[in-house]
């Protein structure tokens, strides 16, 4: 589910029969729940709007958790190999990891 540009996480709890969702792409903690689709679809949008506007309230800027940076951690091996492959197709080692998890996740 996206809104607003917040994307949000939903999981189904069977014992209860309802949704719980959070937004994943901000530091802040934002939750929501529903019975059905269509009040999950409502609660989130109001929990998204009820953040922009606490947070416009107080003065905070709204926080979105991804800066185009990524710290990875690898194996030395797959480190060197990486490097060596980037090298061979003459790219440097952030576009080659770049372009193959952009394969990855399409």
């Amino acid at each position: 589910m996206t809104y607003k540009g917040y994307t949000a996480i939903v999981t189904y709890d069977e014992r209860d029969h309802i949704f719980h969702g959070h937004l994943t792409d901000t530091f802040d903690d934002v939750y929501f729940e529903g019975a059905s689709v269509q009040a999950l679809e409502r609660a989130f949008h109001e929990a998204v709007d009820d953040y922009l506007t606490y947070c416009e309230e107080t003065g905070r800027k709204p926080t979105k958790a991804f800066s185009g940076r990524l710290n990875v951690r690898m194996d030395v091996d797959l480190h060197r190999k990486a490097h060596v492959a980037a090298k061979r197709k003459g790219v440097s080692l952030n576009r080659l990891i770049t372009e193959a998890l952009s394969r990855e996740i399409e």
